[in-house]
């Protein structure tokens, strides 16, 4: 009788070792400075308003390491694509770390992203300052051998410019291209923030003295920007919204300053991407992590819409 108590209570025993840990496991909750878990899959919760004929993209920067974590965001990218079918997606740079062999760009950029370019999801990207020039020329880079260029979708212009070396050359092509510009929404995105509240390298004032009063000369609504590996929303700037999304592929906790006088809204415990969507004079933006939080959204009317 002893024995079959023993032998029933060593089955129970390893019936309780065999459970998945995933019944005990709860999500961790994103506070600063707390790295959290990656869910097993993420709940799209979208705050956006999905309206028939408006223009939807995508925001990353800061991407190409190939890490698990990259991947991992990736694959939020891919859920949240699915019930957001957003057709473009914005590079802010540093789109390559390291090397940049055929093998690095299929490793840390097609490979990871396959999914969203078989859903022809198409990549426009910008030039960071770990980033070789002959990106330009990559297919996938949609950059078409062009350190800068312009292109249109819907109402909305869209400025990539190279803000490694802002040359004589390139801003006037800007103000060029700019003056003529008739479209609602005019949209510049590169790789060093002109405003930043980031401890490792803050607001780049150099170029910010150059490009920024081209930009309230000829009514640019929204700039975005990388360089600093977390997200930042910055209070409007001469009447110009001002972004950092450069925690696609790299991060650095804890390092937004504390009550900055520039951060509207800010997160940098983990890694993130943005979603955006443009309905008339309105843009609506979303912010999400590689856990599928929504850790900021909002929208922004078009104040120089032109009657």
């Amino acid at each position: 009788m002893r024995r079959t108590a023993t032998s029933l209570l060593v089955f129970f025993v390893l019936i309780l070792v065999s459970l998945p840990n995933s019944i005990h496991s709860q999500t961790s909750t994103a506070v600063r400075g707390t790295r959290v878990s990656q869910p097993a899959g993420p709940t799209v919760s979208l705050s956006l308003p999905l309206k028939e004929g408006s223009v939807r993209f995508g925001i990353i920067g800061d991407t190409g390491t190939a890490s698990k974590q990259q991947q991992q965001l990736a694959d939020v990218m891919l859920t949240y694509q699915k019930a957001f079918p957003f057709e473009f997606v914005l590079m802010m740079g540093d789109n390559l770390y390291g090397s940049e062999t055929p093998a690095d760009y299929k490793k840390k950029f097609q490979d990871v992203y396959q999914p969203l370019l078989n859903n022809k999801v198409k990549f426009y990207a910008t030039l960071g300052n770990h980033d070789q020039p002959n990106e330009r020329f990559y297919e996938y880079f949609n950059m078409d051998g062009k350190e800068y260029y312009r292109f249109t979708k819907g109402n909305a212009a869209f400025y990539a410019l190279n803000s490694n070396y802002m040359d004589k050359k390139q801003l006037k092509w800007l103000e060029d291209e700019l003056a003529k510009d008739t479209s609602d929404w005019k949209i510049a995105f590169f790789h060093h923030p002109p405003y930043s509240s980031g401890g490792k390298h803050g607001s780049d004032k150099q170029l910010r003295e150059v490009v920024e009063p081209l930009f309230v000369k000829y009514g640019v609504n929204v700039v975005l920007a990388g360089h600093e590996h977390f997200y930042e929303r910055l209070k409007p700037q001469q009447g110009i919204y001002y972004f950092i999304s450069g925690a696609g592929g790299k991060l650095r906790e804890g390092d937004v300053k504390e009550n900055s006088p520039l951060t509207e809204k800010f997160f940098d415990p983990d890694m993130s991407f943005m979603i955006a969507e443009i309905v008339k004079d309105e843009l609506y933006f979303q912010v999400i992590s590689r856990t599928g939080e929504t850790v900021d959204s909002g929208m922004i009317k078009n104040q120089k819409k032109k009657s």
